[in-house]
C-alpha cells in the first residue's frame, strides 16, 4: 500500500513551495488508492504555534487535499527517545561540545587546507574524564550520529541514480544540547514507524536523504521510495525565499485565486506535460505523473494564476458563486443573467461588485464632444420603464433611422455613454441590468 506525508512545521503559513511538495505527496498516494498522512513537525516548542497548524488545514481544506490522518511529532518524542537510546547502545551516537565558533573556525581552517568542511570527530576521541569536565562547564552537548564513511547510493525518482560520499557530510546533529530532536531523527522514526513508502520533497534535501537512509538502516527499517523536486524560482530565475511572504496561500486566497486554478499550475510545472486547467480532483489526480518532472530549476510567476482562475470562473454554474453574487446586493431574480453577463468579463469574483455598481447605481458616462448632440437625442429616445433583452436592438434601430448613424460611429458612442467602457459584455444583455439615468433633451 501507498503511503505519502507532508511534514510541515508550524512556523508560518503554508506557501507555494510549501503546496508543491504537499501536493506530490498527495496525488501519488490518491492515484495508487494509498494513504496521505498530514503530519505535523512541532518538536520546536518555541517556533511552532497553534495558529500555524490551524492555519495550515485551513488552507489544505479550502484547496481540498484531504488527509487520511493527522500525526504530531510533539506527541511521539517518546518514540525518538528509544530511538536515541538504541543508536548509543549500537556505538552510532555520540555527544560533542564544541560551540559555533569553534565549529566555525574549525570549518574555515579545514576550508584553506583544501578539505571538504565537516565535523571532524573530535568529540571521539574525548576521555570520559574530559566529557564530564565539558558537561560541568559547558552543560549537556549535542548528539551527532556517526556515519559510516562509505558512498550512500540510491535511485531518486526525479534525479535519478544518486551516490553522496559520507565521508564528505558532518555527522548530523539529531539532538541539541536542550534535548530537542531535531527533523532528520524525527523524520526517520516516523517514516520507519509509520510505513511511509514514498517520500517526496525539494531537492535541498538530497544531502539528508543521505544521512537519514543510514540512520534508517541503523535501526533496522525500510528504506522508502526517494523523489525530490525542484525549487521553484521567480519568472526570472529568481530566488522565491525573499518573495514567500507574499506567496502564502491565504495572501493568494485574498487576492481571489482559484483552488484548482493554483492546483492545475502547481501539478504541472516543471513537468513535460502542459500545464491544463482541471475543475475536479479526479482529472488532477488521473493526469498526474511524477517521472514526468524535471531537475531543473522551475519558474513560478504568480501572475499565471489570475488568467487561470478566469478561465476556471467561466465554467462555473450560477449556483457555484450564487452566495457571492447574493453578497453584494444582487436580487435573486437578476442573479441568472448578471452571471450570464459578467462570468467572462472578470478575472476573479472580487471583480463581480465593480459590475454590480456600475448596474445598480448607473455608470460615469464617457462622451467626446462630437458626439454630446448625438447622446442627448439618442437618451431621450431610450424606452421608459424595465429594460429586456430587445431593448437594445428596437432603440439602437430607431435612433439609426433618426440620426442617420451606423456600424462603429452608433455603437461605441451609446455604449461609452452607458458603460463608461469601450468594450465588455454585449449590450443587448447588459441593459436589462442597467441603472440608466437618462438625459433628457
Amino acid at each position: 500500500m501507498t503511503i505519502t506525508r507532508f511534514a510541515p512545521s508550524p512556523t508560518g503559513y503554508i506557501h507555494v513551495g510549501n503546496l508543491r511538495t504537499a501536493l506530490m505527496n498527495y496525488l501519488i498516494a490518491r492515484k495508487n488508492g494509498g494513504t496521505f498522512i498530514l503530519r505535523i513537525d512541532d518538536t520546536d516548542p518555541v517556533r511552532s504555534k497553534e495558529e500555524y497548524v490551524e492555519g495550515l488545514k485551513e488552507d489544505l481544506t479550502w484547496l481540498g487535499l484531504k488527509w487520511d490522518r493527522v500525526e504530531r511529532q510533539s506527541e511521539r518524542l517518546d518514540k525518538y527517545r528509544v530511538a536515541a537510546d538504541k543508536l548509543r547502545e549500537m556505538g552510532r551516537f555520540y555527544e560533542a561540545w564544541e560551540t559555533p565558533t569553534e565549529l566555525d573556525l574549525k570549518r574555515k581552517k579545514q576550508l584553506n587546507m583544501g578539505k571538504p568542511p565537516v565535523y571532524d570527530r573530535a568529540a571521539l576521541n574525548l576521555t570520559e574524564a574530559e566529557k564530564t569536565k565539558l558537561r560541568e562547564e559547558r552543560g549537556p552537548g549535542v548528539w551527532r550520529f556517526k556515519l559510516d564513511q562509505e558512498r550512500i547510493e540510491w535511485n531518486d525518482g526525479i534525479l535519478g541514480d544518486i551516490s553522496i560520499d559520507a565521508a564528505s557530510v558532518s555527522d548530523p546533529v539529531l539532538i541539541r544540547a536542550d534535548g530537542q530532536i531535531l527533523y532528520t531523527l524525527a523524520s526517520v522514526v516516523d517514516d520507519t514507524e509509520m510505513g511511509v513508502t514514498n517520500v517526496v520533497r525539494g531537492s535541498d534535501h538530497v544531502t539528508n536523504t543521505a544521512t537519514q537512509i543510514q540512520i534508517m538502516q541503523a535501526l533496522g527499517g525500510t528504506l522508502p521510495s526517494f523523489v525530490h523536486h525542484s525549487l521553484l524560482t521567480g519568472p526570472q530565475g529568481e530566488a522565491l525565499s525573499k518573495r514567500l511572504g507574499v506567496l502564502a496561500l491565504r495572501d493568494l486566497r485574498a487576492r481571489g485565486v482559484q483552488p484548482f486554478a493554483l492546483l492545475s499550475v502547481l501539478s504541472r510545472i516543471g513537468s513535460s506535460d502542459p500545464v491544463e486547467l482541471r475543475t475536479d480532483m479526479a482529472e488532477l489526480i488521473d493526469g498526474f505523473e511524477i517521472g514526468h518532472f524535471s531537475s531543473a530549476p522551475t519558474k513560478f510567476d504568480v501572475e499565471d494564476l489570475f488568467p487561470m482562475t478566469a478561465r476556471y470562473l467561466q465554467t462555473l454554474p450560477l449556483e457555484a458563486v450564487a452566495d457571492d453574487i447574493a453578497a453584494i446586493g444582487v436580487p435573486d431574480d437578476k442573479a441568472e443573467l448578471f452571471w450570464q453577463v459578467t462570468r467572462e468579463n472578470i478575472t476573479t469574483l472580487q471583480d463581480l461588485k465593480g459590475w454590480w455598481d456600475m448596474f445598480s447605481q448607473g455608470a460615469e458616462p464617457v462622451i467626446a464632444d462630437e458626439d454630446k448632440e448625438f447622446i442627448a437625442q439618442a437618451m431621450a429616445m431610450l424606452p421608459e420603464g424595465a429594460f429586456d433583452e430587445t431593448t437594445w436592438s428596437t432603440w439602437t434601430a430607431a435612433v439609426k433611422e433618426k440620426t442617420g448613424r451606423k456600424g462603429k460611429t452608433l455603437f461605441m458612442p451609446l455604449r461609452l455613454a452607458l458603460t463608461g467602457q469601450a468594450s465588455g459584455p454585449e449590450m443587448a444583455a447588459m441593459l436589462p441590468l442597467l441603472q440608466v439615468v437618462k438625459a433628457r433633451g
